[in-house]
């Protein structure tokens, strides 16, 4: 690991890009779209559609690579988890029923899920890549 100052700047960078990168693409993909569809029958979907949620994972997928190649898997985990977390937080804390503490939970659970698997392999194909 990277000591002195140009290592934690490497280690903050690795928590503040992801977290950055989350918080705008959350903002570009879902942030926008604040009404349920109403379908014939009467019954509500959304606000967000399947592929507005593929975007953004597949949008944020570059920071998460960035962040865990240069030996930040806990700052990639951490910084996108937070933004995830934080985001969902702003867009549903509107809710006057407070069960959007629930959905923000569960975003905050699989984000932290998701970016552990992604970072490990991330981490796991590196060293694949170094081996003789």
């Amino acid at each position: 690991m990277t000591q002195g100052p140009r290592g934690s700047l490497i280690r903050l960078l690795s928590f503040l890009v992801p977290a950055a990168a989350a918080l705008a693409m959350w903002a570009a993909w879902l942030g926008w779209d604040q009404h349920r569809d109403v379908r014939p029958d009467g019954t509500e979907s959304g606000p967000y559609a399947a592929w507005q949620v593929i975007g953004l994972l597949l949008t944020l997928l570059p920071a998460v690579y960035w962040a865990a190649s240069r030996h930040g898997a806990a700052g990639a985990v951490l910084g996108t988890t937070a933004g995830l977390t934080g985001a969902a937080y702003y867009d549903w804390s509107d809710d006057a029923s407070g069960l959007f503490v629930i959905g923000v939970g569960l975003v905050m659970l699989g984000s932290l899920a998701v970016t552990a698997v992604v970072c490990a392999l991330v981490r796991a194909a590196g060293r694949r890549g170094r081996r003789p």
